[in-house]
């Protein structure tokens, strides 16, 4: 039996995930149909989980549950649009892979993102949180969090890491956004964004620019991350040039989005829970689990997709073979079974185990890194900052695969 109407509409709808009516939605979900069946128009057909648990069992099964051939809910128009748009290009990264191709390309790299190499980069990520927090004191007690710090301060930190110049940093910030950027609510017309021509110029104006990049590298090969993509080898060949673009822009993107998103989200948690953060405050040693609250609490990437190899089971139900599952890691994240009081924002919640960096094969490449650069910046910011509160109404981005705030206006005393 299908999910009810209004529940499926609202899983569909972006509207739903900037004004909260999802969070609604998926506790329905978990109490009365947590691996429900929905027929949604436009949409192929798929299975919507909802619980931690669940999440957590088909996340780990690599091989029965695989990314491909869709891993990330489109209608078929939206996928005929981004072809169209892209000039029929299709980038290959590693969310669009499975093993044991998805292994030997998250291997090229991951020692980069081990705790042990990050900390070399530490007093670089430092100097750029020290920045941001001065930026921060410098605007006279009112900035709008998100536009002015937490969107700056996290690509920064990636186009450091690729060994990019900080002067392109205006042309990233525009690239990655006109790519990926999620909807403002207010620019929605019946609940669907305006036609973005934009998306295929900053497709193609990307791809020039990490072209131009690895020829660079190849030429002139350096320490940075850019230069180990560049040079990297499979079966003794060069990478192709579409994966090749592809690895640019998911640590471009995926390391700017969901930072920014979680950063945000901490600040705007803090703004209105004033006793957390004059708990946080007088024990500063309760940032790491401040950290994790907000990455749990915000849960910038909504869900992933994954699709059924063979017939099974998942707690009892039946999966069959070609089942298309709709993984919901936010609603993951606020399941009762697993959290207690999981709408609150607790900074010493313990355990935490949200899966908002997902779980197996396809566990999050930059998960410490996005760690590293959360505490730093809160260590930076915490002993200056006296007091914050909102200084208008925040709001949530509209988008059903990776949302956070776009909008924080907060108003604060610092030291």
């Amino acid at each position: 039996m299908a999910v009810p109407p209004n529940i499926r509409d609202t899983l569909v709808d972006i509207r739903a995930y900037s004004d909260g009516r999802i969070y609604d939605a998926y506790k329905w979900l978990r109490a009365n149909d947590p691996l429900g069946t929905v027929e949604a128009e436009g949409y192929d057909r798929f299975r919507v989980v909802t619980r931690h648990a669940d999440v957590m069992e088909i996340s780990r099964q690599n091989d029965l549950f695989t990314n491909g051939p869709q891993s990330i809910l489109f209608t078929q128009a939206e996928i005929e649009r981004n072809l169209q748009q892209s000039g029929g290009v299709t980038v290959k990264s590693l969310i669009q892979m499975d093993a044991p191709e998805h292994g030997i390309y998250r291997d090229m790299t991951a020692h980069w993102f081990r705790p042990a190499n990050l900390k070399l980069l530490e007093d670089r990520v430092r100097e750029l949180a020290r920045r941001a927090v001065d930026r921060m004191a410098a605007s006279g007690g009112r900035c709008d969090f998100v536009n002015e710090i937490a969107l700056h301060y996290p690509l920064l930190v990636i186009m450091a890491i690729l060994g990019l110049p900080e002067e392109d940093e205006p042309l990233m910030l525009q690239l990655t956004q006109g790519l990926f950027g999620a909807a403002d609510p207010d620019d929605l017309v019946d609940g669907v964004p305006p036609p973005q021509e934009r998306d295929r110029t900053a497709l193609f104006t990307m791809m020039a620019y990490f072209n131009k990049l690895t020829e660079d590298r190849r030429a002139n090969p350096t320490g940075d991350l850019a230069s180990l993509i560049a040079n990297a080898k499979v079966d003794g060949q060069p990478i192709d040039p579409l994966t090749t673009m592809g690895y640019y822009i998911i640590v471009a993107t995926a390391g700017h989005d969901t930072t920014s998103s979680s950063t945000g989200g901490a600040m705007w948690a803090l703004a209105e829970n004033p006793a957390e953060l004059a708990k946080l405050k007088a024990d500063p040693k309760l940032i790491g689990p401040m950290i994790e609250e907000a990455i749990r609490w915000t849960s910038p990437v909504k869900h992933f997709m994954r699709t059924a190899t063979q017939d099974t089971e998942v707690n009892g139900q039946a999966i069959a073979k070609g089942d298309w599952l709709m993984l919901c890691y936010a609603s993951a994240n606020r399941d009762e079974a697993m959290f207690a009081d999981p709408d609150a924002f607790r900074i010493d919640r313990k355990p935490n185990r949200h899966v908002a960096f997902g779980n197996g094969g396809h566990l999050c490449l930059g998960q410490a890194l996005a760690r590293m650069e959360m505490k730093i910046l809160f260590e930076e910011l915490l002993p200056r900052l006296e007091s914050v509160e909102l200084d208008g109404d925040p709001k949530m981005s509209a988008a059903t695969f990776v949302n956070g705030p776009i909008r924080l206006p907060i108003r604060y005393v610092m030291n």
